[in-house]
């Protein structure tokens, strides 16, 4: 397990000024920063400015690919301070531009009504395969697909598609890291539901894709030491873009986070 990513050490902030943090991505990445990993640090950075709330909701955008070679600048603007919300804006800057910006909303702890959509009925983890696609740098997270495909020769099939997922490294009982890991993991897999129908993946030769916009509501604490189930549909794909809806339950079947991403799904075959 000496090749596990400890997302402890990879999500760290300095902090430079009181409303100014920097983070770095690991050099392995790739040529690009991995989405979720720009989206749970500018998490962490406005969690560093808020006291006893918790966030219930975040909407983001990507401006530009992240460059993993250079550290990443996190800019919160304490936008709003009130009796039981709390909002937060967070621009995330390198060379001198915005490629990321988040806003959050925090609330106080309270009760009130309960109801949620039941679980599907799936496979158990332990009685799946772990993916072997997402190995290298993605080690941070554990992945077990219940419909799983050949990603060098996928074929058509529904928008839909449903993974177990948990961090393989020991995480601390801590309600805001716990987030920005589910944040973390939110981003991967979650655009491929779009490309399913269509008999593509991000193999495919050709087919340019990238992360638009991203958002999370959490419902209830969790804990990503533990599996939790990712289950993912695209009601819509057009104008060369995939909008994808997905709902994480933990082993219990709480639904504790929905998500909905919008990202480039531009096929251009090779002539």
């Amino acid at each position: 397990m000496s090749d596990v990513e400890n997302l402890i050490d990879t999500l760290a902030l300095e902090r430079i000024e009181v409303n100014l943090f920097r983070g770095v991505a690991p050099a392995n990445q790739g040529p690009r920063i991995f989405g979720g990993h720009v989206i749970a640090q500018a998490l962490l950075a406005a969690y560093r400015t808020v006291e006893e709330r918790l966030c219930h909701s975040l909407h983001c955008y990507f401006i530009r690919p992240g460059d993993p070679s250079v550290p990443i600048l996190f800019e919160v603007d304490r936008a709003r301070d009130g009796k039981s919300f709390t909002t937060r804006r967070v621009t995330a800057i390198q060379h001198g531009q915005q490629i990321f910006n988040l806003a959050a909303s925090f609330q106080v702890t309270e009760t009130g009504l309960e109801h949620q959509e039941p679980m599907p009925d799936v496979a158990r983890p332990e009685t799946l395969a772990d993916d072997p696609d997402e190995g290298g740098w993605r080690r941070a997270i554990e992945m077990r697909w219940i419909d799983a495909r050949d990603m060098t020769a996928p074929q058509p099939g529904p928008p839909i598609q449903q993974a177990w997922m948990r961090a393989l490294a020991p995480l601390p009982d801590d309600v805001p890291f716990q987030q920005a890991v589910l944040a973390y993991a939110s981003d991967m897999s979650l655009l491929s539901t779009s490309m399913r129908p269509h008999g593509v993946s991000w193999r495919t030769p050709g087919l340019q894709t990238a992360s638009l916009d991203h958002a999370i509501w959490f419902h209830r604490p969790s804990n990503f030491n533990d599996w939790h189930l990712y289950s993912q549909r695209s009601p819509s794909a057009s104008g060369s873009r995939g909008f994808n809806l997905g709902e994480i339950y933990n082993l219990d079947g709480r639904l504790v986070a929905s998500t909905a991403q919008e990202g480039l799904m531009r096929h251009r075959p090779p002539s």
